[in-house]
């Protein structure tokens, strides 16, 4: 199982990224697939979660309505698309799946959001 992030960077508040997550050695259709964050000094927090097929997604308060997670089954690739960014989103963006009790993660991308 592999995870790629890529797409961070510095961006000023109030401007957008968008994350991509290439995903190999399973199944990619068939999995939840999961964007974590973390902070310098904070733990890792669950950002948004998208269904195996894309049909439902969930978000964690603090980016709904700005965030939008989405996944392309054809690519084995999974998105994070981060609108009005502020200075609080920094941190070290990770993508992940659990397969069969298992955790898998990315190496994780920087998302630095600083004027």
């Amino acid at each position: 199982v592999q995870l790629v992030e890529s797409g961070g960077g510095l961006v000023q508040p109030g401007g957008s990224l968008r994350l991509s997550c290439a995903a190999s050695g399973f199944t990619f259709s068939a999995y939840v697939m999961k964007w974590y964050r973390q902070a310098p000094g904070k733990e890792r927090e669950l950002v948004a979660r998208i269904t195996s097929r894309g049909s439902s997604t969930n978000y964690a308060n603090s980016v709904k309505g700005r965030f939008f997670i989405s996944r392309d089954n054809g690519k084995n690739t999974v998105y994070l698309q981060m609108n009005s960014l502020k200075p609080e989103d920094t941190a070290v963006y990770y993508c992940y799946v659990a397969i069969w009790g298992t955790d898998y993660w990315g190496q994780g991308t920087q998302v630095t959001v600083s004027s």
